[in-house]
């Protein structure tokens, strides 16, 4: 989630994967895919950072997670880290 101001001041967190399309008019209009649209106080190009910074940030979680980054290999790893484990599929 990204963290948007509207023009009233008010913050609220909005999904970047729901925006359809952004538009500078001179107010910052966000439309949502199901037709919401949103004014915020940001700029264009400071929604456009978030949203990039936004899905950076989901890819390297995954990279962190992914099986070739598997901590099983490591005996000391401590008990609370997140493990991605592989399933295969049985045949019928």
């Amino acid at each position: 989630m990204i963290l948007l101001t509207r023009i009233n001041g008010v913050q609220f967190a909005l999904n970047p994967d729901l925006i359809e399309r952004a538009e500078a008019t001179p107010d910052t209009v966000v439309t949502l895919v199901d037709g919401t649209k949103y004014v915020v106080r940001e700029s264009l190009q400071e929604l456009m950072s978030l949203a990039r910074e936004y899905r950076a940030s989901i890819v390297a979680t995954a990279h962190d997670l992914s099986p070739s980054n598997s901590y099983d290999q490591t005996p000391s790893a401590p008990e609370h880290t997140a493990r991605v484990v592989s399933i295969t599929r049985r045949e019928s």
